[in-house]
């Protein structure tokens, strides 16, 4: 008999493993908030391009029928300020007497929802963002697209989203 001693292979250890796994959770994070940034550019820029909401102002049935119910009344919306439609994911301005917008409320930095409005400002709890809802523009970063514009419809005193 040979008094050779057999030593079984070892692995990595406890420190490589967890090293891995941690770097590989932090790839996976940060590739999906560059990933987010990224997709949301090209809806945001189409958003900003084409402007905001259609105020039809009359007695066409075009508007209503595309986007249901309707979100609200002329009169609910404050002028120079707005109000925000959680469930839809949309903020109603009225920048000007008879003049509405439209903007949804997530946020174009990393996608949060935003329910903080104070006057004219809606504010995202996440980050820090804020945006004007006159005209979707940023006022504070670190976002830097402004918000995507949504299309509604005025007829008579009914705002539907379109």
């Amino acid at each position: 008999m040979t008094s050779e001693s057999v030593q079984p292979m070892s692995g990595p250890s406890r420190r490589t493993v967890v090293a891995a796994v941690g770097a590989a959770g932090l790839t996976v994070a940060l590739t999906a908030c560059g990933s987010e940034d990224k997709a949301s550019d090209p809806s945001t820029e189409q958003g900003a391009a084409g402007g905001g909401a259609t105020n039809d102002g009359g007695g066409s049935s075009g508007g209503a029928g595309a986007g249901g119910a309707a979100l609200a009344k002329t009169a609910d919306i404050p002028e120079g300020s707005g109000k925000i439609f959680k469930d839809e994911k949309v903020v109603v301005s009225q920048p000007a007497a008879g003049d509405y917008k439209a903007f949804s409320t997530i946020c174009t930095h990393q996608k949060c929802p935003m329910v903080d409005l104070k006057d004219d400002i809606i504010s995202c709890t996440c980050h820090g963002s804020q945006f004007s809802v006159l005209d979707g523009s940023v006022k504070k970063g670190p976002a830097v697209q402004p918000l995507e514009a949504k299309q509604i419809s005025v007829n008579g005193d009914s705002i539907t989203l379109a």
